[in-house]
């Protein structure tokens, strides 16, 4: 993408004076936050957006609200601290409460809730919601994990990514939350940044976001959705970004766009990533310091399958050769080069030796297959998926083979196409072995009805061997796991230019425990 010119109007001085007076405060004690409202009265709904839960755990789960009488003006609330009242119950008519408590809901973090619930069951269902003044939150439903050392006979869950409001109506949310899941996974593009365009299904308000209170507007807007909303409701998700909750193309410190200080670029990441805080259910672990946030963790499902949620942006070194399509050489082969910082490398390498499940699950951006989309021999890659960055991919996929993990599968979004990829140890060898899976979900809304065809990626399909499939529709994954068989189901709608599209399976594809490379069912 062209790189535009545009300054944020923040000097050094100003964001350093800024960055100062922020402060980690997921949780204040009450001695330190003033007055407090205890009994607020509202002209409306607090409630408007509504309820959710994430990061389970076998003893607890995340539980979140936000307070926001009017959502799309500043919030409506007072300045000062509320208080809240959470329920959690295994009964959704709440006569058998297994925990209860307070919270604040602080000014300083839009007055969102973000409550850690310990000292649940297993592997249960339970149902959670919210009390403040004379008001109560809508009833969320949400599940806890199998205990660590557990042995379910099955999982189901369903992932999906870059759900632009301008191109669509999120039409997959209705049929995912008919499904009988245990939890969602969201790999990034949760809301795209850009100012209102004409003409388009629906528009986003305002310029492009770049301020707190903007991103805060542009979040409630998606969040206001009825869909995304009941898909929130009624399972526990898991969250992590890519690039469009900050700023497109980003590369850790550096932007796209031309004429951007650090300091503006940083200012605007301390916004983006503090409003990706307040709307998530995330745990305090993940809590940003200023422009840095953790979000790469682990969600283990006992011994059948363990999450690895990566972070693809934060940490990676600039995009080689710039962002667009160009030949695997240069910069691509430089060892210094990393997608994922030495940190989460390190962190992830540790993880997957040591985990005990039989499912080994990456949930992260980028496509990691090296898909070639020139023609002939100009053969060309995206430098802004793992194939610009190819001693990394390489690294890892070595380290899949020369450790044995066991039944390495990658999650991928991004691209707003569904590709079923063989992984192999080295793709330009036929006869290399195969060492990993990787399943890329479509967009739910992104890039408007797809179904059409692409020439550049039919061609693509068609000349790069460890492709098993590829489909343009809009739409996302289900996926099935038991300790013989991982199952993806491949779930489309017609379209997504007006609102109660019906769903299709398109198709399947299987893995069989200890045997990399997918199926068609």
């Amino acid at each position: 993408m062209q790189k535009k010119n545009r300054r944020y109007g923040i000097e050094r001085r100003q964001f350093l004076s800024y960055l100062a007076t922020v402060s980690a405060i997921p949780y204040l004690p009450d001695y330190a936050s003033g007055q407090i409202l205890e009994s607020p009265t509202f002209s409306s709904d607090p409630f408007t957006l509504g309820v959710a839960s994430g990061d389970p755990e076998p003893d607890g789960v995340v539980i979140w609200t936000r307070l926001a009488p009017n959502p799309l003006d500043g919030g409506g609330m007072p300045s000062e601290p509320v208080r809240v009242r959470w329920e959690v119950a295994e009964d959704e008519a709440f006569t058998q409460i297994s925990q209860k408590g307070n919270a604040l809901a602080m000014p300083q973090l839009g007055h969102s809730v973000h409550v850690e619930v310990e000292k649940l069951k297993p592997h249960r269902w339970y149902y959670y919601r919210f009390h403040t003044g004379n008001e109560t939150s809508p009833t969320g439903r949400t599940r806890t994990a199998p205990p660590r050392n557990a042995s379910p006979d099955k999982m189901r869950f369903a992932f999906t990514s870059c759900q632009h409001f301008e191109t669509g109506y999120f039409n997959g949310y209705p049929h995912m939350a008919e499904e009988d899941l245990d939890l969602v996974v969201h790999l990034g593009d949760y809301i795209y940044e850009y100012g209102g365009i004409d003409n388009k299904p629906r528009k986003h308000i305002g310029k492009e976001v770049e301020t707190l209170a903007e991103y805060r507007i542009r979040y409630s807007q998606y969040r206001l959705d009825k869909e995304l909303q009941e898909a929130h409701r009624l399972f526990p998700w898991l969250v992590t970004w890519d690039d469009h909750e900050f700023d497109n193309n980003c590369a850790n410190l550096v932007s796209e766009e031309e004429g951007i200080s650090p300091e503006a670029f940083l200012a605007r990441r301390m916004n983006a990533y503090q409003t990706y805080y307040e709307f998530m259910p995330l745990r305090r672990r993940s809590f940003p310091q200023g422009p840095k946030m953790k979000l790469y963790r682990e969600c283990q499902f006992g011994t059948l399958a363990n999450f690895h949620v990566l972070d693809t942006r934060q940490y990676r070194t600039d995009q080689p050769n710039g962002d667009h399509q160009k030949p695997m050489e240069g910069k691509v082969f430089d060892p210094k080069a990393t997608m994922l910082g030495k940190a989460q490398e390190q962190w992830l390498m540790k993880n997957l030796l040591q985990s005990p499940s039989t499912w080994n699950v990456l949930a992260q951006q980028v496509m990691m297959a090296p898909l070639n989309r020139g023609e002939g021999e100009d053969k060309r890659y995206s430098m802004d998926q793992w194939p610009g960055y190819e001693v990394s991919r390489r690294r890892l996929l070595q380290f899949f083979h020369d450790r044995q993990i066991p039944n390495p599968i990658v999650l991928t979004g991004d691209i707003h196409l569904n590709w079923v990829n063989d992984l192999q140890l080295n793709f330009e060898d036929p006869k290399s072995p195969l060492v990993g899976t990787e399943f890329v979900g479509t967009s739910m809304t992104s890039a408007g009805n797809g179904g059409n065809v692409i020439p550049e990626y039919e061609r693509a399909a068609a000349q790069n061997d460890f492709v098993k499939w590829y489909n343009s529709n809009r739409g996302y994954v289900s996926c099935e796991l038991t300790p013989k068989l991982w199952t993806s189901y491949f779930r489309t709608v017609a379209y997504v230019d007006k609102p109660g599209a019906p769903m299709e399976t398109k198709a399947t594809y299987t893995v069989e425990n200890g045997k990399p490379g997918a199926k068609r069912a």
